[in-house]
């Protein structure tokens, strides 16, 4: 069987048997633009976690690296756009700034404070 969408040409045996293992092969089906493909999906794609929406209260790092500046503390007022902390990465000074108006909730970090991806920063009321 041929499918052929755009440019994508997707081919599927049915009944197929993988030759090295002799196992039969078993594909999953995702739709996508109201048509419907199979596929063969890997384990590790499989275990990944579904994407969630990130919280925009919540300031998080972007990249690993050491915070340099914070120019804000609990309780701060302030406007979108203004500068929240300087966070060093690969030897190169990146500006946090604020993506709201608002009033600091809580800051998780200090001058001097190794951070890793992800790691929360500030947070929003």
């Amino acid at each position: 069987m041929v499918y052929l969408h755009s440019n994508l040409i997707i081919m599927i045996e049915q009944d197929a048997i993988n030759k090295d293992s002799g196992e039969e092969i078993v594909y999953d089906s995702f739709q996508l633009d109201d048509i419907t493909y199979a596929t063969i999906l890997t384990d590790k794609f499989k275990a990944k976690k579904p994407f969630q929406e990130p919280n925009p209260k919540k300031i998080v790092a972007f990249i690993p690296g050491k915070i340099k500046k914070v120019y804000v503390k609990k309780r701060s007022k302030v406007k979108e756009g203004e500068i929240l902390l300087v966070l060093e990465a690969m030897k190169m000074n990146n500006s946090i700034f604020s993506p709201m108006k608002g009033t600091i909730k809580e800051v998780y970090v200090t001058a001097g404070l190794s951070v890793s991806k992800g790691a929360l920063l500030v947070e929003f009321k």
